[in-house]
C-alpha cells in the first residue's frame, strides 16, 4: 500500500515539474498552419523563436514571435550576427524588421546593421532569403522568413529587439535596459542547446556605473575641492601650510583616480562601443592630458621670491581652473550618454546637489576673506609709523596680504 502512495506521489510530482517547465511556444500555432520542428521560449522581451533546420542544405524556416506589442508605433526586428559575436552581436547583424504601417498591413523587410545609430534603413543581407512576411494579432508580431546558411552551420548567434517609432514613422533607438541588453544567444540549429548572455546586460551597467562614480568623485569632486582649498585656506594664518598639502593630497588623489577613470572608459568603449560618445571620450583624454601637465610642472615650481615665479603661478592658474572646467563639463556629458541605458536623474540631481554646495562654500569663502583682508589692511593702516618705520614690520614692502591663489 505504501508504495503505491510513493508511487503516485512521484508520478504527481513529475506532472507538476513537466507542467511548470513547459515551454510557452509548444502550445502557439499560426494562422498560416505552419509547423515548425523546434521551438523555444527566449530569455528576453517575452519573445519566441520557431524553426525547422536542414543542416545539409543551410535552410533554415523561421518564425519569430514578439509579445507585449500592445501599440502599432513600435518596431521590432530579428537577426543573425555572422560573426558569432555575442559580446556585441548588434553590429553587423543580418535583421528582418517588422515595422507596422498605417493601411494596417505590416511591412516585412531586410537590414544590414553596421552600427548602433541605425534607423534599420532597408537594405539587402548577405543570406539568400524567401517567404519574408509579418503578422500582427493579438499583442503579437510574428515575422516569417526562410534563410539559407553557410553549408554546415551548425550554431548562430542570433539578437532580438523592438523599439518607437519617430512621428514620420522612423525606428529609433531601442531602451537600454536589462531586458534590451541582453536580448541574445548562442543557438544550437540542430541540438537546441544554448549560450545565453543573461548577465551581459548587468555586467555592462555596472562597468558603466563604475566608470560614471570613479570620474564624478574625481574630475566632478575632489579637483574643485583641491581649488578651493588652495585659494581660501591660505587666507587663515592658523592653517599654515597644511592648506598646501591638503591641496595636493585632493589633487594628486583626483588625478591618479582619474587616470584610472580614463582606463575603464576607453576599454568600455572598446568592448561596447556605442554613438555619441566622441565628445565625451576627447574631453577625457585632455582633462588628463592637462593633470598630466600640472603634475610635471609641480617639479618646475620655482621659489617664491623667484623672477619666474608669477608666470609659473599664471600657466597654474589657466591649467588648472580649465581642467575643472572641462571636468565639470563632461560629466554632464557623461549623464547625457548614461541616458540612453535608463533613468539616471538620481545621480544628475545628487552631483548637482554636490557641486551646487562646493560653489555655494566657495561663495562664503570668497566674501570672507575679503572681509578678513580689508580688515587685516585697516588695522595696519591704523599702527603708528614709528611701528611700521621704514621697512614696516615686516620689512620691505609690508602691507595687508590679498586672498591669493595657487
Amino acid at each position: 500500500m505504501m508504495w503505491r502512495l510513493v508511487l503516485a506521489m512521484c508520478v504527481l510530482s513529475s506532472v507538476l515539474v513537466t507542467t511548470s517547465v513547459a515551454q510557452t511556444c509548444t502550445t502557439q500555432s499560426f494562422s498560416n498552419n505552419k509547423v515548425f520542428k523546434n521551438c523555444r521560449d527566449l530569455p528576453q522581451l517575452t519573445s519566441y523563436f520557431h524553426w525547422t533546420y536542414d543542416k545539409p542544405s543551410g535552410i533554415l524556416d523561421l518564425a519569430f514571435r514578439h509579445g507585449g506589442i500592445t501599440t502599432t508605433n513600435r518596431w521590432v526586428a530579428w537577426g543573425i550576427n555572422p560573426s558569432n559575436d555575442l559580446v556585441t552581436p548588434m553590429i553587423g547583424a543580418q535583421a528582418l524588421v517588422y515595422l507596422p504601417q498605417s493601411s494596417g498591413n505590416p511591412r516585412a523587410y531586410t537590414t544590414s546593421i553596421a552600427s548602433t545609430a541605425t534607423q534599420l534603413q532597408q537594405s539587402s543581407i548577405r543570406y539568400p532569403i524567401s517567404d519574408l512576411s509579418a503578422t500582427y494579432s493579438n499583442n503579437e508580431v510574428t515575422i516569417f522568413a526562410t534563410l539559407t546558411l553557410p553549408n554546415d552551420t551548425s550554431t548562430i548567434v542570433h539578437v532580438w529587439q523592438d523599439g518607437p517609432l519617430s512621428s514620420s514613422n522612423v525606428p529609433q533607438e531601442h531602451r537600454h535596459d536589462s531586458g534590451h541588453q541582453s536580448s541574445m544567444e548562442t543557438l544550437h540549429l540542430v541540438s537546441g542547446q544554448t549560450q545565453q548572455a543573461t548577465d551581459t546586460g548587468a555586467s555592462t551597467r555596472r562597468k558603466r556605473n563604475t566608470h560614471g562614480v570613479i570620474n564624478a568623485v574625481s574630475w566632478g569632486v575632489l579637483m574643485p575641492m583641491g581649488a578651493v582649498i588652495a585659494r581660501y585656506l591660505k587666507v587663515f594664518k592658523s592653517t599654515g601650510a597644511a592648506w598646501f598639502y591638503l591641496h595636493v593630497a585632493c589633487q594628486a588623489s583626483a588625478y591618479i583616480v582619474g587616470v584610472a577613470g580614463l582606463g575603464t572608459g576607453l576599454k568600455l568603449g572598446d568592448d561596447y562601443p556605442i554613438d555619441g560618445t566622441d565628445t565625451h571620450k576627447a574631453i577625457g583624454i585632455a582633462m588628463v592630458a592637462l593633470g598630466t601637465l600640472q603634475v610635471f610642472a609641480l617639479f618646475l615650481r620655482p621659489n617664491p621670491n623667484h623672477k619666474y615665479r608669477l608666470y609659473w603661478n599664471g600657466y597654474h592658474y589657466v591649467v588648472g581652473y580649465t581642467t575643472i572646467i572641462l571636468s565639470i563639463v563632461n560629466i554632464f556629458k557623461g549623464f547625457d550618454v548614461l541616458e540612453k541605458f535608463g533613468d539616471y536623474n538620481n545621480w544628475k540631481h545628487a552631483y548637482i546637489g554636490i557641486i551646487g554646495a562646493l560653489g555655494a562654500i566657495a561663495v562664503f569663502l570668497e566674501v570672507l576673506s575679503w572681509i578678513i583682508y580689508f580688515n587685516r589692511k585697516g588695522s595696519e593702516n591704523k599702527m603708528p609709523s614709528h611701528v611700521n618705520g621704514v621697512n614696516g614690520v615686516n620689512g620691505v614692502n609690508s602691507h595687508a596680504s590679498r586672498p591669493q591663489q595657487v
